[in-house]
Formats: structure tokens, sequence, C-alpha cells
């Protein structure tokens, strides 16, 4: 089991959502944290993915992208 050192504010604002009841020990205050990290890369990962997105679409619309063939990218799959 991973050993994780908090500092003191840290380790007050832990106790105060324990004694809150919010949290029943430090293992849940802890997982909480780490599944807002992973939301919180989950939609930057969606953003930059947008960004991209919107400028491909920028790009096509101003005719800056080149024509699709399906034929020379797999052409196995048109060998029956």
């Amino acid at each position: 089991m991973p050993n994780v050192h908090l500092t003191e504010p840290m380790q007050k604002y832990v106790q105060t959502q324990i004694e809150s009841g919010a949290y029943a020990n430090v293992s849940e205050v802890v997982r909480a944290g780490i599944r807002m990290l992973m939301e919180k890369d989950g939609a930057r990962q969606f953003y930059a993915l947008k960004a991209e997105l919107e400028q491909a679409a920028a790009l096509a619309e101003n005719g800056d992208f080149a024509e699709f063939d399906a034929r020379a990218f797999e052409p196995d799959a048109f060998d029956r």
C-alpha cells in the first residue's frame, strides 16, 4: 500500500472532512481527489481533441485538404 505524505494544511482539511461526516477515512478523501483528477484529465483530453477537430475543420473549409483514396489506403479491402 502506498505511503502518502500530506502537508499540515492538507492533514487539517482531511480531518475536517472526516469529522464533518463527508468521508469516513483518509483513504476515501484520497480516492475522491484522485477521481477528480481523473475526470479533469478526461476533460482536458476532450478539449484538446475538440480544438484539433476545429482546426482541421477550418483548414478543410479553406480548401486545405487532400482527397481520401480508400483504395490506396487499404488496397486489400477491395480485392474481392
